[in-house]
């Protein structure tokens, strides 16, 4: 490339475009790494400079011939020198200015597919558990600092997990012995049981958080990367270091069904008591199945159907209504309103079923999710003789990935057998006895 001594009157006498067609360099002879950028399609002339750095050769544009002056423009190539002299990558300084804070709100502007909830949950994690960092210039977290954080979540969650247990049993055996001493032997009971519940319920570990919030701070990281590859590398890399997370496996077994059932049917709660019944034989999931409109289920043509914008897949479920949950639906119709599970909150649903299942665990010692249910359901349709693709529609689950796949379509009517099989088998186990007199209607295929 040409070297020359750099000059007001030599750089004013570069010719740009350059007749070669092409970008060229002009290199100063005094001061290495210092040149002018002369266009070969445009009368552009910038001043830069250009030095390697890390086994990368680094090109700043120090800015326009006819805006900044030679003197300007060496004074702030001598700086940026001096930066590659101490190893500092100007480029990877410059781009690592933006906070942690402000690369979240990007992020979650840019990622439109987000819901709302993960969107929520997302700076969630990032507000609250990463709260230190968010006015640190993201280039500034590194890799030992992830790992010790990444500790360091997990016991405090789990330090803070212990206190709330201790401290809900401590205020339910207040309000039982206040109840005491005016003779409200109801409400005391009640009380009781409800501190014995806070004494017996499984603290959150931490370990899960700590998971999570890494992976999202690798996601938004990911996200500065892709758009700037001059941050640098992603410092979450904690391989071995992640905490293990075993797949959860608990349901209600084949023998505490019977118990399960009737303590269900128990509740004092009728919201609550319908509403766990009615995870148990559809399989639908907690929030899909609290947030149910009347609108969404057609007791005509017995079906119930989840919009797509519910659903955790993003597929709309038809399900078809089985003998059970339509006599369950029928009963609950007569009593009105727009919700299938009304509550006193601020949604106007049922939100979190904790109380009942802690009734019924109180009652049987059988402790489970909702998630369990679906997981109870799944097992008992794996043992009623329906097809594994029938299975899949039934709890919206992917037909699979293969070609052929892709291809299955299934209607509402395809699945009101293989429902229906489902709802006979978990009666069966239930222990619940058909009426007398009645005969099953079976559909014919």
């Amino acid at each position: 490339m040409p070297q020359k001594k750099l000059t007001e009157k030599s750089v004013a006498g570069l010719k740009a475009p350059d007749p070669s067609g092409r970008q060229v360099m002009h290199w100063d002879k005094e001061t290495k790494g210092f040149g002018v950028r002369v266009s070969g399609t445009t009368n552009d002339k910038g001043y830069v400079v250009q030095k390697a750095i890390n086994g990368r050769t680094r090109r700043i544009t120090l800015g326009a011939c006819n805006v900044l002056s030679l003197a300007d423009a060496r004074v702030r190539a001598q700086q940026y020198l001096g930066d590659f002299a101490r190893g500092i990558d100007p480029k990877a300084k410059r781009a690592g200015t933006a906070t942690l804070g402000a690369v979240l709100d990007s992020y979650l502007v840019a990622m439109k597919d987000l819901r709302p909830r993960t969107r929520d949950s997302y700076r969630a994690a990032v507000e609250g558990h990463l709260r230190i960092w968010m006015d640190r210039p993201l280039s500034s977290i590194t890799r030992d600092m992830v790992e010790r954080h990444h500790i360091a979540i997990a016991e405090e969650v789990a330090a803070r997990e212990r206190e709330k247990a201790r401290s809900h049993a401590n205020m339910w055996e207040a309000r039982a012995k206040a109840a005491e001493r005016k003779g409200w032997g109801d409400a005391a009971a009640n009380h009781r049981q409800r501190a014995a519940l806070a004494k017996q319920r499984e603290t959150n570990t931490g370990t899960v958080v700590a998971n999570n919030v890494m992976k999202v701070l690798r996601a938004v990281w990911n996200f500065a990367a892709d758009r700037n590859p001059e941050i640098g590398s992603n410092p979450v890399k904690l391989k071995k270091l992640w905490y293990p997370v075993e797949p959860r496996t608990r349901h209600v077994t084949t023998e505490d069904l019977p118990a399960f059932y009737r303590a269900v049917t128990e509740l004092e709660s009728a919201v609550g008591r319908d509403y766990i019944l009615t995870l148990l034989f559809c399989g639908t999931r907690r929030r899909e199945t609290a947030a149910l409109k009347w609108s969404d289920v057609d007791l005509k043509g017995k079906v119930l159907r989840i919009p797509a914008a519910q659903t955790k897949a993003k597929r709309k479920l038809d399900l078809p209504l089985t003998d059970f949950v339509h006599n369950l639906m029928v009963a609950r119709r007569s009593l009105g309103g727009e919700w299938v599970f009304p509550a006193d909150s601020r949604s106007g649903h049922i939100e979190e079923p904790k109380f009942h299942f802690g009734q019924v665990a109180e009652a049987t010692g059988i402790r489970v999710s909702c998630h369990d249910l679906r997981r109870s359901f799944t097992t008992t349709a794996a043992k009623s003789n329906i097809s594994p693709i029938e299975l899949r529609a039934l709890v919206n689950h992917s037909l699979g990935r293969d070609v052929t796949s892709k291809y299955i379509q299934i209607a509402i009517d395809d699945l009101r057998e293989p429902a229906q099989r489902v709802c006979d088998r978990m009666k069966q186990l239930c222990s619940i006895e058909e009426p007398r007199g009645v005969t099953k209607l079976r559909s014919i295929s």
